[in-house]
């Protein structure tokens, strides 16, 4: 008995260590289950744009007024007479960055929030913002453009759609650059998509 016993321990001990190896590599290789333990964050600044809209200027700092004064009160102050008029300096407007479409993000398959935006500075060049965004975190999660509703079922979101890319991180601002050939008014959504398992985390709209 005592010899049949461990002849059947040691035919299933392999078994048992070869099933252990297929349930790890299916919840951490297939699943990403180690993903949901893990947030990926970022914080992006805002996008700045080829004409300079959104760029931080440098701050040169205040004028050194510990170098000495060596000019004269009459080089200081010239008459009157000898003054020339100066032409006004034409001033041109610097580019303004504008919204063109915004949204909330309402969770789907997992929690999702935070604000999608649409940027640009009037010219072709656009980006897609998030701001205070956060959703779960797992494996092969993109953004898309779709031109489904946030509402729409799973099986929706990709049936017509633009891949921006891999999401950056599931909590914070980022930005993704949209192509000009894009045109915005045929999607209504941007959806964080799982393309493993065709599963929308969070979805808002783009009005």
């Amino acid at each position: 008995m005592r010899s049949l016993l461990s002849r059947n321990w040691k035919i299933l001990a392999p078994i048992g260590v070869v099933g252990g190896v297929v349930v790890a590599y299916l919840a951490f290789a297939v699943f990403g289950i180690h993903t949901l333990f893990i947030d990926d964050k970022v914080n992006e600044e805002g996008p700045v744009f080829a004409s300079g809209a959104g760029a931080v200027v440098a701050d040169d700092g205040p004028a050194d007024d510990s170098a000495p004064d060596e000019t004269t009160p009459a080089e200081a102050t010239p008459p009157d007479d000898e003054v020339e008029s100066a032409d006004p300096v034409a001033e041109t407007d610097a580019p303004e960055i504008i919204t063109l479409a915004s949204g909330s993000f309402i969770a789907k398959d997992h929690p999702a929030e935070g604000t999608a935006l649409v940027l640009t500075d009037g010219t072709e060049q656009r980006f897609l913002r998030f701001e205070d965004f956060a959703t779960d975190n797992g494996p092969d999660l993109n953004v898309y453009l779709s031109t489904a509703p946030p509402g729409a079922s799973n099986g929706e979101f990709d049936d017509d759609f633009i891949d921006l890319g891999n999401l950056k991180g599931n909590i914070g601002s980022q930005n993704y650059e949209i192509s000009p050939d894009v045109d915005l008014d045929r999607y209504q959504s941007v959806v964080i998509w799982c393309v493993r398992f065709g599963v929308a985390f969070g979805a808002a709209e783009l009005a």
